[in-house]
């Protein structure tokens, strides 16, 4: 009996196929237990066949595969570098796609092999949106990867002020530091991204943590920049 099921099974090729081209009829043509097949499915990076589709955008697939088995985990699946379709959909800035994931159970604070979150993603994407959905559905907001970066870091870092000034208003710790004792100012410095730092330093940014290196922001600032932010300290010390 299992020899025919494997026989009478979708082609793995035609199951991916599907899935990047968005072929949803495809896959509501297939028996309860080819869909249970296809769902068990990988590619050679570990990929499913929802990851695919959440990757290429494909909402109507996801939609459909999401809500096939929940007990299935596929949801959760994670490919060879620990990324699940969440990780996926919010890094590409698919709200859509984040929104159906998490209505089916998806793990909003899933991280990935490099210990990032969706929120993480969507930080240094720059994807405020999606970041409010992920926050109200539980989002851990002051989460560290590896590298010991929070969101907040991750959108300083790439000059993603909205993005900052969400994180701080729902509790982002301004002055977190990462493995290399650099806080989100640092960050936001060394890219050159001046406004997000002058929006840290008017939310108290410290400005005289030292970094392992030993040191400051204004060590790590040059020229203009370093007047720039002397002069918000300066203000937020008189205001």
């Amino acid at each position: 009996m299992a020899q025919a099921m494997e026989i009478d099974a979708p082609k793995k090729e035609d199951l991916f196929k599907a899935a990047e081209s968005g072929n949803a009829s495809f896959f509501r043509s297939l028996s309860e237990d080819e869909l249970r097949h296809a769902l068990s499915v990988t590619n050679e990076d570990g990929r499913s066949i929802l990851h695919v589709a959440a990757s290429a955008g494909r909402t109507e697939v996801v939609s459909f595969l999401a809500a096939v088995s929940p007990a299935s985990g596929i949801v959760n699946s994670t490919d060879e570098d620990g990324w699940a379709p969440l990780h996926s959909a919010a890094s590409c800035g698919n709200g859509e796609i984040v929104n159906i994931l998490l209505e089916n159970g998806a793990d909003v604070n899933l991280t990935n092999n490099g210990g990032r979150t969706a929120l993480h993603y969507a930080a240094s994407k720059g994807w405020l949106k999606i970041a409010e959905t992920l926050i109200s559905h539980g989002a851990k907001i002051n989460k560290k990867d590896k590298v010991g970066c929070t969101p907040l870091h991750r959108a300083a870092s790439t000059g993603h002020l909205e993005l900052c000034e969400l994180l701080i208003e729902e509790g982002a710790e301004i002055d977190a530091v990462d493995r290399a004792g650099q806080t989100a100012l640092m960050q936001a410095v060394i890219c050159c991204n001046k406004e997000v730092a002058l929006l840290l330093i008017r939310h108290g940014a410290d400005i005289d943590i030292e970094d392992k290196e030993g040191y400051t922001v204004l060590g790590r600032a040059t020229g203009e920049l370093r007047k720039s932010l002397l002069d918000a300290a300066k203000a937020m010390l008189e205001g």
